[in-house]
């Protein structure tokens, strides 16, 4: 390689460098702004008609530590009287381990009546989750449960096709290296990509 084109060939990476780091900053500024204030704990919570739990990995034994965080978290909004109603939202495929059906049956394993939980077996991603809880299930007032890290995208992509989104921590006893990747993936991926997609909406 010629000593213009080595030239031309840096100039290149530097300038996708900055490409990326332009859409990182401006993703984390979208989602900032429409999250701003609405994230709490339980105990800090507003009331709303609904809990919106987002799936994650289950299994034959139950629900995984990210998707029992959540249903835990839920689980005390619906007893302390914040929400009347729990959506449990996930890939209901057989291959997929049909996560609203495990998420159900935990909930009704700690006590919340069959006839307060609901099912959506069809929300494949975050963005779908909050498209459907309004348009399928006739939510528009959601408090949406999730880890820290997810969650204020889950707030921004509620928000951007019109549900008026709160979202409460959810605990997890996850792994460090877990949940540092999770933030990595956020912040990289996630958000630049929930971002470009409200573009579009």
């Amino acid at each position: 390689m010629s000593a213009i084109n080595r030239v031309r060939f840096v100039a290149l990476i530097g300038a996708a460098m900055i490409g990326v780091q332009f859409v990182v900053a401006v993703a984390a500024t979208w989602v900032y702004v429409l999250a701003f204030g609405r994230e709490s704990s339980v105990e800090n919570a507003p009331s709303a008609p609904v809990a919106l739990v987002l799936g994650s990995k289950v299994d034959e034994r139950g629900p995984g530590s990210y998707v029992q965080g959540r249903l835990d978290t839920a689980l005390e909004l619906y007893r302390t009287g914040r929400v009347e109603r729990i959506l449990n939202s996930g890939n209901g495929r057989p291959e997929a381990g049909d996560k609203p059906a495990v998420m159900r049956d935990y909930l009704e394993e700690h006590g919340v009546p069959a006839a307060a939980i609901v099912d959506d077996p069809e929300g494949y991603d975050t963005s779908t989750s909050c498209r459907r809880a309004r348009e399928v299930f006739g939510f528009d007032d959601v408090l949406v449960v999730t880890q820290g890290f997810h969650l204020g995208r889950a707030i921004a992509l509620c928000r951007d096709i019109g549900v008026d989104a709160h979202g409460v921590y959810a605990d997890c006893d996850c792994p460090m290296w877990s949940v540092a990747r999770n933030h990595i993936r956020e912040t990289y991926l996630a958000r630049p990509r929930a971002f470009l997609t409200s573009l579009t909406n």
